[in-house]
Parts: C-alpha cells; sequence; structure tokens
C-alpha cells in the first residue's frame, strides 16, 4: 500500500494552507530548494560555461523527457523537454498538418485549452494553404473526424470541468480515417496512468509545472512516436534541433530522433528544479496516484453536495470520466473562490462561474478535503463570499 504521508512530507507546504490548486501550479517539492542551490552554487559558480560538459547541462532535455516518458508510456527516445507547451504544440501541429499533405481541417474542441487554439489557428493562417481549425463540442469529436481531417488536437482533460477522453478509442477513430492525433497531457501527467505506447498516439505534448510540480515557468515537452520521428520535420528549426549545433553550420539538418525537436537552450536551473520534483515520482505507482485521486474527488463531491445546495457539479459525475480535479458552478463564483483562499484554502476560478479543486495524493489529505468542502459550504451559506474584496478582479484568477 502506498504511504502518501511519506510523500507528503517531501512537499514544502506553508502551515495553516490546504492547497487544491495542484492542476495549476503544483507546490514546492523540498528537494527542489537544494537541487537549485547546488545547480547554482556548485555547477554554474565555479564551472562557468564549462557547466554544459562537467555538469552535463546539455543533457538534461532527453534525460527529463525520458523520465517523463515513463510516467506516460512512452518508450526511451521519445520524449523531449524544452520551450513551453504553446512552442510544443506549434511544432506538433505543423508537423501532423504536413505529415498529412491535401487535408485541411485540425480538429479540436471547445474545451481545449485556448493557448493550443491560438497557436493552431495562428499557424493555419500564416501557411497561407486553406487549412481551417475546426472546433466541436467535447461530445461531438468522434463524430467529425473523416477524411478531410489532417489532424485532430485534444487536451485530453478538460482544464474547466476536468471531463476526461477516451485517449485510446478517439486515437484509433482519428487513425482509421487517415488522420494524425495529437494530444495535450498537460492536465493528465503526473495525476493519471497514460500509455501513449498502447494508444498509439502519433504526437503528445505537455507541461511540467501542474502535477508534475516542476514549479512556475517549467518547461514543455513533447513526444513523438518512434516510427514517425524520422519523418517529422520540425517547424520551429532552433540550433539545438540541428544534427550538429556546434557546427554552425548555416543550412539547417534536422537532429537524429527527438533531438531534433529541440529548440532554444534549455533553462537549466528550472530544469534541475524539475529534475528534483520528478523524484516524487520514483517507487510510486501511477495506478495507486489515480485510485487514491478518485478516493479524495468522490469524497470532495459528496460532501459538498451534502452541505451546499447552490452549487452544480460541473465535472463529470462518473470519477473514470474525469481527471484528478472537481469543478464546481456557482453564480458568484469568483467571489466565492476568493473567500476561500482569504481562508487559506486555495483552489482557483474559470470564467464564467467554475470553481476548480484540484487534488494531487501526493501531498493532498483526506481530513484536507473534508476542510475545504465544509468551509465552501459555509461560505455559500452565510453569504461571507458578498464583500467588495472578494468581488475585485486579480489579473491571475
Amino acid at each position: 500500500m502506498t504511504d502518501f504521508s511519506a510523500s507528503r512530507a517531501r512537499f514544502d507546504l506553508p502551515a495553516g494552507i490546504t492547497y487544491l490548486d495542484g492542476n495549476s501550479l503544483g507546490p514546492l517539492p523540498g528537494a527542489a530548494v537544494e537541487r537549485a542551490r547546488r545547480t547554482i552554487a556548485d555547477e554554474w559558480g565555479p564551472m562557468l560555461i564549462t557547466g554544459w560538459n562537467k555538469a552535463q547541462w546539455m543533457d538534461l532535455p532527453a534525460r527529463l523527457g525520458d523520465r517523463i516518458g515513463r510516467l506516460i508510456g512512452a518508450p526511451a527516445g521519445s520524449t523531449v523537454v524544452g520551450d513551453t507547451l504553446s512552442i510544443k504544440v506549434y511544432q506538433a501541429v505543423a508537423s501532423a498538418v504536413e505529415l498529412r499533405p491535401g487535408r485541411k481541417i485540425v480538429l479540436s474542441d471547445s474545451g481545449n485549452f485556448p493557448s493550443d487554439l491560438y497557436m493552431a489557428d495562428g499557424l493555419l493562417k500564416s501557411l497561407k494553404q486553406g487549412h481551417e481549425l475546426k472546433i466541436v463540442d467535447p461530445e461531438a469529436v468522434a463524430d467529425h473526424i473523416n477524411e478531410d481531417v489532417a489532424a485532430v488536437m485534444l487536451t485530453q482533460v478538460d482544464y474547466r470541468t476536468g471531463r476526461l477522453h477516451d485517449m485510446k478509442t478517439i486515437t484509433a477513430k482519428a487513425h482509421a480515417s487517415g488522420a494524425m492525433m495529437i494530444w495535450d497531457l498537460a492536465h493528465t501527467a503526473g495525476a493519471l496512468p497514460i500509455d501513449l505506447t498502447d494508444c498509439n498516439a502519433d504526437i503528445a505534448v505537455g507541461c511540467t509545472y501542474k502535477y508534475l510540480n516542476g514549479g512556475p515557468g517549467a518547461p514543455g515537452f513533447i513526444h513523438v512516436r518512434p516510427d514517425l520521428i524520422d519523418q517529422v520535420r520540425p517547424a520551429l528549426s532552433g540550433w539545438l534541433g540541428h544534427e550538429a549545433p556546434f557546427s554552425f553550420d548555416l543550412d539547417y539538418r534536422p537532429g537524429e530522433g527527438i533531438s531534433r525537436m529541440r529548440v532554444g537552450t534549455p533553462p537549466v536551473i528550472q530544469m534541475a528544479v524539475l529534475d528534483a520534483a520528478l523524484d516524487e515520482f520514483d517507487g510510486i505507482a501511477m495506478e495507486a496516484i489515480r485510485a487514491r485521486s478518485i478516493e479524495l474527488c468522490e469524497q470532495f463531491i459528496a460532501e459538498v453536495e451534502s452541505g451546499c445546495k447552490d452549487v452544480e457539479l460541473a465535472s463529470p459525475r462518473d470519477p473514470h470520466a474525469r481527471g484528478s480535479q472537481v469543478s464546481f458552478r456557482f453564480r458568484e463564483g469568483y467571489a466565492a473562490m476568493q473567500a476561500l483562499i482569504a481562508r487559506g484554502i486555495i483552489g482557483d476560478f474559470r470564467a464564467p462561474d467554475i470553481m476548480r479543486f484540484g487534488f494531487c495524493p501526493l501531498y493532498n489529505t483526506p481530513d484536507e478535503v473534508s476542510h475545504a468542502a465544509a468551509a465552501l459550504c459555509e461560505i455559500i451559506a452565510t453569504g461571507e463570499w458578498d464583500r467588495p474584496e472578494f468581488k475585485t478582479r486579480k489579473a491571475v484568477t
């Protein structure tokens, strides 16, 4: 049986805070502080530029890619870390569209994270070849996959409601029609078991600052199915994706394997923090994390609904149809969330009326679930949310 109390003790959680926003930004793993200090003081300081060789900084994108690969069911050498998730989305869509010439549709859904849609739309417009980004309801995706679709691009978990797509079924439908399949794992990597190999996904991308706890601004990752890697032409031809970056040739030749999907210089300090954060998953099965996650989410839903009739569950009722988050609708959801935060219970809000609560078994406990549910019910029952300071919108919601 997994001892989640031991993993919780390895996180530097502020006293008196119940943190239910790991689906937006994971908390600080205690070991990350020492790892960052060591990278700065023991590597960058005395080694200076020789740290690229002596401390093997240049290898971090591939090494971290393989560590994440083990969490998402990807074989070694098929995942690389670097740049931002938006950059990786751009690379993924550009590569997929080029591999399906003559097809003009990139299909996505209204539950996809807007940045993914922005990147795809901007890319397709810049191509000026008649491509179209088609956005449908999440439930209607499968019905719109046909021979006109070059690529299907979906976030596995809806960032607002937690609705979970059936990765294997949709991927099979895309392949049956001849389309490429792109998955964004931002809200699932580190939260539930993923098997990209079993699903036969073509390309997957994700971020590392949510359930992987890599810290604010932690880099994104991209996976390409091994048999496709040598066919993929990186649209962003960065120098570190070059076959021989230190030859400084004036012509671009893509590197071998997944290295061709590298773009810019790796953020070494941030990657060192991520490396330490990934240690928290060593020895813990993703199936155990998923099982505890469902328990916590089910407990939260039951306790909120038994104590508060003015909220509406926005997440799927079936625990196997949602990710590791629970969302409730409330007409004054922003103000209610601010009242919760004032009590030291941190979730977040998504327009127009959704309160989101993320659950991570590595550090969240059943007692915290009860505490948060009771506080939410009390805030709504008493009208505590109805104060001017709770209705003033901040830059980040």
